[in-house]
Parts: C-alpha cells; structure tokens; sequence
C-alpha cells in the first residue's frame, strides 16, 4: 500500500475504451496496473472497495454526512433529473477538454477537493493526492486539517492550491497567510461554511471521534484489516511519529489524540465579509471563496475582489437539508457573469455528471470522496486510475454528445426529465 510507482493511467477496459488517446492524459494497459485496481470501472467502485479496506471509523468519517444525509443524498440525486440531447454526424475526432482557469491550462475540467485527514485513510494521503494531480495536470487542493505540513505538499507540487478554515481573529488570519506565502502556494481557498461545528452523527455512529480515541471497535477493526493496519497506520507512527493537525494556524497543532485537539476546530462565528477584505488585502496570489450557495454572497464575493468561488454545499458535511449545488449553480452563474469563474463540487461520480454541471454554468468542478478511497486502497496508481475514468468518460460523452470543447457543451444540451427544458427553467 502507500504510494506506487506504478505508471499513470488505465484503459477503463480493452474492449469498450475509444481508441484515440485522451489529450493530455497518459494511460497505461490495464495489466500494468496493481491486481487490486484492475476491476475498478468507475468512482463508485473505488467506495465499494474502500470500504472493505478502512476501518469503520475511518471509513464512516470519509463517506458520512451531517445528521440524516438529506443532503448528501440530493447532492447525487440533483444529477439524474437532467438528460442529455445529442447532436449527431458531428466531426468530434479533434475534441479536446482541456481548460483554462484562473491562469493556468489543464489537462481536465476537474480536480481533487480538500479532503480532511486523508493520511489516516492512506498513507501520506496527502502527498499521494498532490503527487498524482501534479502528473495528471490537474489541481489539488489541500485541506487546512492536513496531518501533513503543508510545506511537504508544496514541495511534492508546487502549483497545488491550499484551503484554511479561519477564524474571525486577524493576527491568526495573517499568520497562516505568511505560512502558506512562505510555502509557495498561489491559490488560497477560504471555506466559508463552517460558523459552527456540524451536527455529525454518522460519526459517533461509526466509532470516529475528535479527537480520536482508541477504542476495542478501532483495535478489532484494524485486526481484521491488516492491509491498512500494517503499511497505512503503523507505517505512519514507526516512519513519522503521532500524526499532528499540521495546518490549522501558523504553528503547529495537537496531535489526533490530544484532547485539547478541538481548540484547532472550534467555531468559526466571527468570521465575516471584513475579514475577507482584509484576507484580499493581504493575499497577493490567487482568492477563491468556498461554499458558497446564494446568488446574493456570489456577488458580494465577487465585489471583494475574489478571483473565483466555489458552489458547495461541504459534501453534505454541514447544513443537513441544504439543497444540491447543481441546484442553483444556474442562478449563481448568471448573478456573477463571466467576471470570475464559478466552480462546484458536490456529488460528481461519473463524467456526465461533469458535463452536466459544465452545461449549467459551472466554468470547473472539483471531486472530493472518490479520490480518497483510490488513495486508500492504490496509493498513487489509484488515485491515477480516478483520474483516468474520469476523464476517459468525459471524453467519451463528448464525443457521443456531438461537442468537441467544453465551450459547446450549453443549457441547450440538456433536458429536465419531467419534460421541462434548463433554458425554460
């Protein structure tokens, strides 16, 4: 387990994957791959076998939700009440989905979201994630509850962007600023979302805790998961001692079983426009603002002077009943305008679902779970493989869609099931 050298990219199968190469991305033949990853098809299957993989816990940590999961579920089910309208005899051989954003071209209009502790879900999480975007040229954006230093990450990729959670206290705010500038980071991504600590049951439910507690659940799980015992978890404590919360301010945090642990996590209510001003004001890179859901705070963004926002809803991670960001990313487009890019993430497991979210206004979308469990269960081969899905089927879909840019790819292009056309909407 851990990182892999094991050469980037897949042929999602010999006998249904076009032959003409994703531009961009570099695959492999499917017998190159780790044993383990040749009968993964798709994202959902990387869960399926994560989850056999990672203890409870830490499996119920990386797939639950807040409270009921309303969310959480909407955020899929958003997706499937929209169908595709192809257009057909369309020369699509020259297509390509490469992207502009934010100054820099990538290979595809997706990227890996932050993801919160993901070195105890693989070893060196964090470091797997950023090596494998940084070779797929796409962006990674690490999580500010990292058990890793954010200096290793920029090492391992320096065009990876860094997400804090802030509080409303300006002297921490300009510390961490220093830290990631030090760093080298040039995209700062503020998540906006989190006021108060979420109501997670799904937590208590698997036996997960902050701070982490051992328990006989956790020892039994680890017994009988050895894999992730032996080369994720004791790897880990023999290479580089008790994981940290590395990140959360300038200096470093409480290691994962302290107890004063939640004063790096404690609630984020004073944290307001002001502070956004002055984290513009400070920061010299790029800003993008994230969890944003109302029309209404795209614009006072995107007057403060942000150079991009990202519609989400934290995977259902907060406000349980919170509707699906695909919901209203058409209203929040259309409030913002072509001045800065509007992003999303939130429930996108297969490359229609990109499209869709491309159709409805989104300039790029972001994926978070699914690149976790690949890097729990194949290291940096997995997260790889992900990528490489993803994008194949982004691929394939336009092709069958009749597009050849993501430009094309329009309202007019989908239909509401219930007979309703976006543009009538």
């Amino acid at each position: 387990m851990g990182t892999s050298d094991t050469p980037r990219g897949v042929e999602r199968s010999t006998t249904d994957l076009e032959s003409t190469p994703v531009k961009g991305i570099v695959r492999t033949p499917p017998t190159a791959l780790p044993r383990r990853l040749r009968r993964i098809l798709a994202l959902d299957d990387f869960e399926i076998a994560a989850q056999r993989h990672l203890p409870r816990p830490i499996f119920g940590y990386v797939s639950g939700a807040a409270e009921t999961n309303t969310s959480l579920r909407d955020n899929r089910s958003a997706f499937r009440e929209f169908g595709f309208v192809p257009r057909v005899l369309v020369d699509v051989s020259k297509r390509t989905q490469k992207v502009e954003l934010l100054g820099h071209t990538y290979a595809a209009p997706f990227g890996i979201a932050p993801m919160g502790i993901s070195a105890l879900s693989a070893y060196r999480g964090d470091l797997v994630l950023a090596r494998a975007a940084r070779r797929a040229n796409i962006p990674m954006v690490m999580s500010g509850s990292s058990l890793i230093r954010l200096e290793e990450v920029a090492k391992a990729n320096p065009a990876a962007w860094f997400q804090a959670y802030l509080p409303g206290e300006p002297d921490r705010i300009l510390g961490l600023l220093e830290r990631v500038e030090r760093a080298g980071f040039e995209t700062l991504v503020l998540t906006v979302d989190t006021a108060v600590l979420a109501n997670r049951e799904n937590n208590v439910r698997s036996g997960f805790s902050t701070p982490l507690r051992p328990s006989l659940r956790l020892a039994w799980d680890g017994m009988i998961r050895p894999n992730w015992t032996l080369n994720t978890f004791l790897r880990t404590l023999l290479k580089h001692g008790m994981p940290h919360f590395e990140n959360s301010y300038a200096t470093r945090g409480a290691p994962i079983l302290a107890k004063s642990v939640m004063r790096d996590f404690g609630a984020k209510d004073h944290l307001n426009w002001r502070h956004l001003e002055l984290i513009r004001e400070r920061w010299n890179g790029r800003l993008v603002v994230k969890g944003i859901m109302a029309k209404e705070d795209a614009c006072i963004a995107r007057d403060s002077g942000v150079d991009g926002i990202v519609v989400s809803n934290h995977g259902g991670r907060q406000l349980d009943g919170t509707v699906s960001p695909l919901r209203v990313l058409p209203a929040i487009a259309d409030a913002v305008g072509a001045s800065i890019p509007v992003m999303m993430d939130g429930g996108i497991r297969r490359g229609s679902d990109v499209l869709k979210a491309i159709a409805l206004g989104a300039s790029f979308v972001f994926v978070g779970r699914p690149f976790v469990y690949a890097a729990a269960i194949g290291g940096e081969a997995g997260v790889s493989h992900a990528v490489n899905i993803l994008s194949s089927e982004i691929s394939r879909n336009m092709g069958l869609l009749g597009i050849s840019a993501l430009g094309e790819m329009r309202p007019d292009r989908l239909l509401k099931l219930n007979g309703v056309s976006e543009d009538q909407t």
